[in-house]
């Protein structure tokens, strides 16, 4: 014993690592992130969420809390599977706040937990479901993104992070994102989550997403949120709710004017310790 404690999660099948960091002490490297994130020579995720006390932070150059108030005890320190910095992460703020919880690090239902892109309360429910506060989901303009040879049109959409939300006429599952899409790289400096969605009934959508520093992934909560908004802006309105069926499950989301929330599961499955040797090699 005496390793790097760990804990494995998933919302809707978006996976992660979970490091109780609570001082601050790890040294989160890229090369350590892509290295636990790698399904055959780590653990294997879609991202690692680092747990830490906002208070411990301090100013810690790209590891820092940016966007984290002072009201939240605990700061989401999340990093895409590439090892890259993200603002947020819908899916993983659900997982984050089921282990605080679970751990006794909070006490009460409903909390604030903090993030780059700004505090988000959340509600842990008996079910094991999370409701995230999402904050404002903006519409910023419109773009395009390329798939195999096929253009779309998008939405683009920020949720603290930047979407595209491009609509298939019914081709969702037929789309091959074993590639990275084209997209136009002026408008999105930083990169950019790709949304697919097909309309399915009145309230409800069906999505596939491509994530930047990921890929393909079973879910991405930012981008559910992003798809709604999304599809109630063409539709005239900013203001509605929908339930999302992705590859990992199906969320619930709610889009008012400047607020939205997200709904889902937010599953624990295992926890153990890194040996140190293979962490230090991996650093």
């Amino acid at each position: 014993m005496g390793g790097i404690e760990f804990l494995k999660g998933h919302g809707t099948q978006n996976d992660f690592v979970l490091l109780p960091d609570i001082d601050g002490r790890l040294d989160l490297t890229p090369s350590r992130v892509a290295t636990l994130c790698d399904r055959r020579a780590g653990l294997g995720a879609d991202g690692v969420l680092r747990v830490v006390r906002t208070a411990a932070l301090g100013e810690q150059g790209g590891a820092g809390r940016d966007g984290a108030g002072p009201g939240a005890e605990w700061f989401m320190d999340y990093r895409n599977a590439d090892g890259s910095i993200a603002e947020m992460c819908g899916n993983g703020v659900r997982v984050f706040a089921r282990y605080l919880v679970d751990a006794g690090l909070v006490t009460a239902d409903e909390f604030a937990v903090a993030t780059r892109a700004g505090e988000r309360l959340v509600r842990a429910h008996p079910d094991g479901s999370v409701t995230v506060h999402m904050g404002p989901a903006t519409v910023t303009g419109s773009s395009v993104t390329t798939v195999g040879g096929r253009e779309f049109s998008g939405v683009a959409v920020n949720v603290g992070n930047p979407h595209l939300v491009s609509f298939t006429d019914g081709d969702v599952d037929t789309l091959d994102l074993g590639e990275a899409p084209v997209y136009d790289t002026d408008f999105f400096p930083h990169g950019v989550n790709l949304e697919f969605v097909d309309t399915t009934g009145p309230a409800s959508l069906r999505m596939r997403v491509f994530e930047r520093g990921v890929g393909e992934t079973r879910a991405c909560g930012t981008g559910t949120v992003a798809a709604v908004a999304a599809t109630l802006h063409l539709a005239g309105t900013d203001t509605g709710e929908s339930t999302v069926d992705i590859l990992g499950g199906t969320v619930a989301v709610t889009v008012g004017s400047g607020e939205s929330t997200l709904t889902g599961s937010a599953v624990l499955v295992a926890r153990g310790e890194l040996d140190t040797r293979w962490w230090d090699d991996a650093g």
